[in-house]
């Protein structure tokens, strides 16, 4: 499976990149004690430290709402999914647990102040673009809604549209009876290569131990 990006979506942000993160045979449950541990004294962390006042001048929430901009979406009525969860959280909103993969995937993304992505491989179709919407990019979102993607980042397969930096499609979710897993970064333009090197790492490791299954793939696309 090919991922690129395309001109679309390079020529508003040059910099732009995805982490790509491919894993095979893994095993998706409810999350583990540990992990749901982990999570709730981080979130309770960030609550002393972060308030929803200060929350747009935190590193990674600013950079990618001065992405948004650059493409020409509003980050104020369309959130990066990173910020939209960050804020929840500090608003006092529980951690919504679904299963283990979207869990530590939500839990990457509140720790590195990026928007993460995870989608089910057996539910996608041929390779993978990241560009700007068109007029027909419309799906169910994983909140319930018709979202139209339409001038929004997204990424698609030959089926269409079905993720994004701001919300995923219910068509590629994961699930308990997922094994075949595609994870995607979206990193901002002023993250340095070498930051982008080391988080692929550590997602990778930290997300095989808790999942099982084999890391396959990994790689950063760029323009």
């Amino acid at each position: 499976m090919k991922v690129q990006l395309d001109p679309s979506v390079s020529e508003h942000l040059p910099q732009f990149s995805l982490g790509i993160l491919q894993y095979s045979n893994a095993s998706v449950s409810d999350s583990p004690k540990m992990l749901q541990g982990r999570i709730n004294y981080y979130v309770e962390s960030l609550r002393l430290d972060h308030d929803t006042a200060n929350l747009t001048e935190i590193e990674g929430i600013r950079e990618w709402r001065a992405c948004f901009k650059q493409v020409g979406i509003d980050p104020s009525r369309y959130r990066p999914s990173s910020e939209a969860l960050l804020r929840r959280l500090l608003q006092g909103s529980p951690f919504f647990w679904i299963n283990s993969a979207v869990d530590v995937n939500n839990f990457f993304s509140v720790l590195h102040t990026l928007p993460f992505g995870i989608y089910d491989v057996n539910h996608l179709a041929g390779d993978i673009t990241c560009r700007l919407g068109h007029a027909e990019d419309v799906y169910e979102g994983l909140n319930g809604r018709e979202v139209n993607m339409e001038g929004k980042l997204l990424l698609a397969d030959g089926n269409g549209a079905f993720g994004s930096p701001i919300v995923d499609s219910k068509r590629s979710c994961v699930t308990e009876q997922s094994r075949a897993l595609l994870q995607v970064i979206f990193f901002h333009e002023k993250m340095e290569p070498s930051k982008k090197k080391e988080i692929v790492g550590s997602v990778g490791r930290m997300f095989t131990e808790i999942n099982g299954g084999e890391l396959t793939h990994s790689s950063i696309v760029t323009a």
